[in-house]
């Protein structure tokens, strides 16, 4: 019988031990590789940030209506300060990192990081800046703020106590509606954030009562009706607060009836910076009205080709009134995006995935949000904006015309493959921690970087069809000239309009839409700027990696795909396994200026 417990035995379990662990080691740095084509050493890291955000915007905002997630409104003061001390936390715990020891996958992770937890902080500042300005405007808020913290954690509350505090409310806020039009009037802009406080404190204090309406006796007697009655008032005081608001932004006035706030040249900085954009504002306009001269070029040179000599708009209105037959609108798009996948199918210039092939899908747009988006939106699926029997004799024209197959040619595949519908696909399935670090001159540069590529590239045959997709570019070109120009305080909207239908051949209602999507729906700033500008720096990169030689073109777009969202100059460094530096700026000159 073999003794185990000899001591010869044991010394040979410890070399076996040894050369398993080797062999594993060595299986390890085989497939390094692979490892960090899906994570990087800051990974964990970044997830884990992003999770104990959620987790307090969770915790201490109110519940969605389904009850199944947090509703996102206006942050309490409770919510601001943990969310600035998570914040600071996470900038001392990474300036631990021995930066100069990581990957370029982990270098570049790590200034992304530190670029969103620094933004994020300065929007609580500026948030929390803005909360005490209109403080007096709600002297109610801590009342809410304290039921909802008894909530948090169930406590028991005095019902008769609650319905007292909310009868007074109430009797306050019926006085003050009856003198809010001898009120002297207030910022606009201050105005719509008091109606976000009073909307979020609504619904702060709307799932109160949810919780103990109905399970606590003494709450359910005394509390529905006077509840009842302050919920309505409050959504009444919300919507007076911005009718007694008057625009005092530096916004030119006009009689658009658009009402933006233009965030002036120091924001446009600030933000550029945050984006590695390495140029002022007034520099992307130089850059932005350069490109529009090299599309005038093209137009005419189609429009003399089609018999109507310099006179490109005349070339244009035959080609808007190419429009399909009522109903055909769905069968085009399915039409140009074949035409799009054969063409770059049969250079081999990316992989076409079947399953993402397989999985867009289309809606038609619903005639009220045809009024902010007057062409077809897409991602996961395409969203067709054409006419519906609702909409006037006019509009049904100016909408058809507006989204005719040669216009429509260049920007089907910019929603759909191997434009937003892939981008989707591919960032759920490759580095997905880092879709938290969106930005539209990766999303909208990428989309747009394609009708670049397919228009130099002879994708569009015809004169007519080279109108279509100038149309485009000269679109994107535009969105660069009058965004800026706003957000410096230089035009008004009125102007930006105009220039769409003069300079660009815009329909008029497809021009005010566009204008009225850009600067009251949400936008950040520098969104509509991104599209050409992120499509140049695509450009360029690939003129880097692809045009010397040093990749294919499949490999620069299979391996642009696989490393998810992210600024392109950072993108580049990936690429270029460029040296980076742990407080890296923006230093790359991607346009060439004549």
């Amino acid at each position: 019988m073999i003794n185990f417990n000899s001591k010869a035995v044991q010394q040979l379990s410890k070399v076996v031990f040894a050369f398993f662990f080797l062999v594993q080691l060595q299986e390890v740095k085989a497939q390094a590789p692979d490892f960090y084509s899906q994570t990087s050493e800051l990974a964990p890291t970044i997830i884990r940030y992003n999770q104990d955000v959620r987790t307090l915007l969770d915790f201490y905002s109110p519940r969605a209506p389904r009850g199944y997630s947090y509703q996102p409104v206006l942050n309490s003061p409770t919510q601001r300060k943990r969310l600035a001390e998570i914040n600071q936390a996470y900038l001392q715990e990474i300036e631990q990192f021995p930066f100069e020891q990581l990957q370029v996958n982990g270098q570049v992770d790590y200034i992304l990081l530190k670029n969103q937890i620094e933004r994020f902080d300065e929007e609580l500042k500026e948030e929390e800046a803005e909360y005490e300005h209109i403080t007096a405007l709600i002297p109610f808020a801590p009342m809410v703020y304290d039921l909802e913290k008894e909530r948090l954690r169930g406590n028991t509350i005095d019902g008769e106590k609650v319905a007292k505090q909310l009868n007074m409310l109430a009797k306050t806020l019926k006085s003050t509606l009856e003198t809010f039009p001898q009120q002297p009037k207030i910022d606009m802009k201050q105005a719509v954030f008091a109606q976000e406080a009073v909307t979020a404190l609504q619904a702060r204090l709307k799932n109160v009562y949810g919780f103990y309406n109905g399970y606590d006796p003494a709450f359910t007697w005394w509390v529905p009706k006077t509840y009842e009655e302050v919920d309505s008032l409050l959504g009444k005081y919300g919507e007076a607060l911005v009718a007694n608001g008057e625009i005092r932004t530096t916004q030119k006035p006009d009689k658009s009836g658009i009402k933006g706030n233009p965030v002036g040249e120091e924001t446009l900085n600030k933000l550029l910076q945050r984006e590695f954009i390495p140029y002022t504002p007034q520099e992307l306009i130089t850059l932005a009205n350069q490109e529009f001269a090299w599309c005038d070029k093209e137009l005419l040179k189609a429009s003399k080709e089609m018999g109507f000599g310099d006179d490109w708009k005349k070339a244009q209105e035959q080609v808007k009134n190419s429009y399909v037959p009522v109903g055909k609108q769905p069968e085009l798009i399915v039409k140009l995006y074949n035409d799009a996948k054969s063409f770059i199918t049969e250079r081999d210039w990316i992989t076409w995935p079947e399953l993402a092939d397989e999985t867009w899908g289309m809606i038609m747009m619903t005639p009220e949000r045809q009024l902010v988006n007057p062409f077809f939106t897409g991602g996961r699926e395409i969203s067709i904006s054409y006419p519906t029997p609702e909409m006037s004799y006019e509009d049904k024209l100016m909408s058809m015309r507006g989204n005719n197959p040669y216009f429509s040619r260049g920007t089907v595949q910019h929603e759909l493959i191997p434009g937003h519908h892939l981008q989707y696909f591919m960032n759920s399935r490759y580095k997905p921690y880092r879709r938290e670090f969106n930005t539209p001159f990766y999303t909208e540069g990428w989309a747009l970087y394609w009708e670049l590529l397919l228009y130099e590239n002879g994708f569009a045959k015809t004169p007519e069809e080279r109108i279509g997709m100038l149309f485009w570019r000269m679109h994107r070109c535009a969105r660069i000239i009058f965004s800026l120009n706003y957000h410096l305080g230089k035009w008004s909207p009125q102007e930006c309009i105009d220039f769409l239908v003069d300079r660009v051949g815009f329909e008029q209602a497809n021009a005010e839409g566009e204008v009225r999507r850009s600067f009251q729906g949400n936008y950040p700033p520098l969104y509509q700027a991104a599209y050409l500008l992120g499509g140049i720096q695509i450009m360029g990169l690939k003129h880097e990696l692809v045009d010397s030689g040093k990749m294919s073109m499949k490999e620069f777009h299979d391996a642009f795909m696989k490393e998810n969202q992210m600024p392109i100059e950072l993108m580049r460094a990936v690429l270029t396994k460029q040296a980076l530096s742990k407080n890296f700026k923006t230093t790359w000159k991607f346009y060439d200026f004549k």
